[in-house]
Parts: C-alpha cells; sequence; structure tokens
C-alpha cells in the first residue's frame, strides 16, 4: 500500500537514518577497513550511524545592522 502525496513530506528522508541498508553497511564496513573479501552478506554486524549536526549561517545583514546603530548611537552622544 502507498501513501497518499498528500500525507508525504518534504525533506522527509534527508535526515539521519538510524538503520542501514545491507549495502550501506558493506560500504561502510569496506571505508573502515573492517570487511573482508570472502565474507558473507548475511549476519553482519551492526554498525553506529554517525548523525551530522549542521550548524545555522550567522546573518550578515544583521551584523551590519548593528554596526550602523552603534555608530548612530555614538554620533548622537557626541
Amino acid at each position: 500500500m502507498t501513501i497518499d502525496k498528500s500525507l508525504k513530506r518534504k525533506g522527509r528522508l534527508a535526515r539521519t537514518r538510524n538503520v542501514l541498508k545491507r549495502s550501506e553497511r558493506v560500504t561502510m564496513m569496506q571505508s573502515e577497513d573492517k570487511w573482508l573479501e570472502d565474507q558473507t552478506i548475511f549476519g553482519l554486524p551492526k554498525l553506529r550511524v554517525i548523525k551530522m549536526v549542521v550548524g545555522k549561517k550567522k546573518k550578515k545583514k544583521a551584523a551590519e545592522g548593528d554596526k550602523k546603530d552603534d555608530k548612530k548611537k555614538a554620533a548622537k552622544k557626541k
């Protein structure tokens, strides 16, 4: 059964998943040098998924606006 288009959310799969597919686990093990070529793909060990935290960018306009306000306040005090 499929999900109706009105119930789907944009970017839903863009977040980090805590369950990897078998092929993803094999590629992760290969990058960590834990995969042997004669090893079977069944019974693979669980792998920890590292979540990436994306920081927010500072707004340049707000920083420039603060500098202008500081200059205006300094001019008024004189």
